[in-house]
C-alpha cells in the first residue's frame, strides 16, 4: 500500500519518537536522580551553615568584648596589651560592674582544681581553701575540686550556698617522684571524666597562695595565663627559658613573650586539658631523649606556641617577701615560699 509523503512523514516522526522514549525516559530518571542529590547536597549545606552560624554565636558569647569592659589607656605605667592584642590585667584597667553585668546573665559555674600531698597539706592547704572561699569567684557557682593524699577535714570557713567541694583522695601509688607531672596526669584524667562536664572555666593553682583581695570574672578567658612577678620586671634575652635545642620545652634565643608562673593556669576545661595533654607528651619525649626541663619551662614553651587570650598581671601571685612595686596596686594573692606559713 503506497503512502502519501504527509502519512511517511509522521509515521517517520512516530518511529524515531518509539526509538527516542527509552531513552528520554532514562535521561529523565537521571536528571531525577540529579536533582534530587542537589537538594540532599544543599540541605546539608543548610544544616551545615546553621551548625556553624550556632558554634560562632556561642564562641562569641563566651567572650565579653573587650571594649566595653576593658580601658588599657588608664594603666600607662605598665604593659597592657600583648603583641597579639591579648590584654594584660592590671587593676584600674577593667571595668567590674560591667563584667558582673554580663556573666551574671550567663549563669556560669567556674571550677578551680588544686593539689595538696604530704606537708603541702598540712603547711597550705587550709589557707589556701580559706582565703579562696572568701575571694574567689564571689557570687557565682565555684566548684573546688581538692585532690589529696589523705583524708581531709575541710577548715572551718564561711560557706557559700553557690560554693562546692568536691574531695578526690588519690592512692599512694600514683606519687611519683615528679609532683608536676603527677598532677597534671591525674587532672587532665578528671577533665576528661566529669569535669568538662560540671564548669564553663577551670583554673587550677598551686597549694601555697592565700587570696588577698578578689579573683573575680575580669579573669576569664579560653586561655589565662599567669606573669611570673620576678621576670616580669626583666628584659626577653634575660628570661630563664630553656635553651638547649633538643628539649621539648626549647625557646632558641631573641625569641619568647613574657615568663608566665607555673601558680595559676586557667580557661575552658578543654583548652586546660590542652596543655596537660601537651606538657605529658614533652615530658616523656625529654625522658626519652635523656633530658629533663621544669615544669614552668615546659609552659612557657606551650604559650609561646598557642598564645593565651588573657594574662594576669603579677598582682594576681605576687610573693610577699619582695617589696611590692608602685606598679602593683593591689596584691590580688599572696605567693608564699616554701615553709614561709
Amino acid at each position: 500500500m503506497l503512502l502519501s509523503s504527509g502519512q511517511a512523514k509522521l509515521q517517520k516522526r512516530q518511529s524515531l519518537w518509539l526509538q527516542e522514549a527509552p531513552a528520554k525516559q532514562h535521561h529523565g530518571r537521571v536528571e531525577g536522580m540529579n536533582a534530587k542529590k542537589r537538594m540532599l547536597m544543599l540541605a546539608s549545606c543548610l544544616f551545615l551553615l546553621l551548625l556553624a552560624k550556632v558554634y560562632f554565636r556561642n564562641y562569641e558569647e563566651e567572650e565579653f568584648p573587650l571594649s566595653d569592659w576593658f580601658n588599657p589607656r588608664r594603666r600607662v605605667d605598665v604593659i597592657t596589651t600583648t603583641d597579639w592584642l591579648a590584654p594584660v590585667i592590671w587593676e584600674g584597667t577593667f571595668d567590674r560592674e560591667a563584667l558582673e553585668k554580663y556573666y551574671i546573665k550567663q549563669n556560669i559555674t567556674v571550677g578551680l582544681a588544686v593539689f595538696a600531698v604530704g606537708r603541702l597539706t598540712d603547711q597550705y592547704l587550709d589557707p589556701f581553701l580559706q582565703s579562696a572561699s572568701k575571694f574567689f569567684m564571689p557570687g557565682y557557682r565555684v566548684i573546688f575540686y581538692v585532690m589529696v593524699d589523705r583524708h581531709l577535714q575541710l577548715p572551718a570557713m564561711d560557706y557559700s550556698p553557690l560554693q562546692s567541694f568536691q574531695i578526690h583522695r588519690l592512692g599512694e601509688e600514683r606519687w611519683w617522684n615528679n609532683f608536676d607531672l603527677m598532677r597534671m596526669k591525674i587532672l587532665a584524667e578528671h577533665i576528661q571524666k566529669h569535669i568538662k562536664y560540671e564548669v564553663n572555666f577551670l583554673f587550677t593553682m598551686s597549694t601555697n597562695l592565700v587570696f588577698q583581695n578578689e579573683f573575680g570574672v575580669e579573669t576569664l578567658s579560653t586561655s589565662v595565663a599567669q606573669l611570673h612577678a620576678w621576670w616580669y620586671f626583666r628584659k626577653t634575652k634575660d628570661l630563664p627559658y630553656e635553651r638547649r635545642p633538643t628539649s621539648a620545652a626549647y625557646i632558641p634565643f631573641g625569641l619568647g613573650d613574657f615568663y608566665y608562673a607555673g601558680t595559676i593556669i586557667g580557661g575552658v576545661p578543654f583548652q586546660v586539658l590542652d596543655f596537660a595533654q601537651e606538657y605529658l607528651k614533652s615530658v616523656v619525649w625529654d625522658a626519652e631523649n635523656g633530658l629533663n626541663s621544669t615544669y614552668e619551662k615546659y609552659l612557657n614553651k606551650y604559650f609561646f606556641l598557642n598564645k593565651p587570650t588573657k594574662l594576669l598581671s603579677p598582682e594576681y601571685s605576687w610573693d610577699p617577701t619582695f617589696n611590692i612595686p608602685r606598679q602593683v596596686w593591689y596584691m590580688k594573692i599572696a605567693q608564699y615560699p616554701t615553709d614561709s606559713l
